[in-house]
This record gives C-alpha cells, structure tokens and sequence, in this order.
C-alpha cells in the first residue's frame, strides 16, 4: 500500500511540474496531459519556423558572400583595383578590363586567378590625353555596376 501512495504522489507531483511547465490552468490529469501536448506541438512549429529562418539567411548570406568584393585605392598615378570573390566567376575578367577601358584607364599591371576563387589585382593608370578627371569613388561604382550586370547576364 505505501508503494501505490508513493508512486501516486510520485506522479502528482510530475504532473504539477509539467502543469507548471506548460502554464497550464487545468486541475485534473487528463488536461494537464492534454495542455502539455499542445505545448509541445506550439514547440515543434516554433523550431520549424526558426530553422526555415535560419536556412534563409544562411542562403542570403552564403549568396552575398560569393558576391565579388571591389576596393579601390588612389595611387599617385592612378588607381589599385582589388576585386576578390570565393567563386570563381567566368567572364568577369573580361568586363572588368572593359570598364578600365570605357574608364579610359589603361592596365599597367595586374595579377589574376580565376581557377577555384577570382582574384583581380590590377594597377590602373589615368589615360593622359583623357581630360575627364576620374576618382576612386567613381571606379569602385563602375566596377560595381560591372559585376551587378554580369552577375544578372545584362552585360552591354
């Protein structure tokens, strides 16, 4: 007989902490049971929810980190154009010189891999019957809009 008593308070006690767990109002065992399973299943939704969340902004933020980088720094005679991406990126290559071009500068060194990652290190020198004044800002937009439309296939 003490055994049943105890398993039987053993239990009410279970289901006072789950009742409490679960914020339940409910007095007798069956509802607490029944309020606790809703709760779980409010849970699951949750999680489900937030993994799709987190999913989504891995996707966003994996797809902006193969987004190809551009810096620029002024030279004294002229621009240092980095352009770096964790893809490789066929075809950039090609519209990137055709921005220095349109750009009227002319290469005068550069080192390039386009194998597994992009890399474009370029020394870009101002054309000098060129009169159009160019700056950093204006070749880093450039370049930008370059890699914009060739990411979306709109290259002109």
């Amino acid at each position: 007989m003490v055994s049943r008593e105890l398993k039987r308070e053993a239990l009410h006690d279970k289901l006072q902490i789950l009742r409490s767990i679960t914020q339940s109002h409910a007095m007798n065992e069956t509802s607490i049971v029944l309020d606790a399973s809703n709760y779980i299943k409010e849970l699951k939704h949750k999680v489900e929810k937030l993994n799709e969340e987190i999913a989504s902004a891995e996707s966003s933020s994996t797809r902006q980190n193969l987004w190809p980088r551009v810096t620029v720094e002024t030279l004294e005679k002229g621009f240092l154009v980095n352009v770096n991406s964790a893809t490789s990126c066929p075809g950039l290559l090609v519209s990137v010189l055709a921005t220095f071009e349109e750009l009227g500068l002319n290469v005068l060194e550069a080192r390039v891999s386009c194998a597994d990652t992009f890399h474009l290190q370029a020394l870009g020198g101002e054309n000098e019957d060129d009169e159009e004044i160019v700056d950093a800002q204006m070749v880093k937009r450039a370049i930008s809009n370059t890699i914009k439309n060739w990411s979306t296939g709109t290259i002109e």
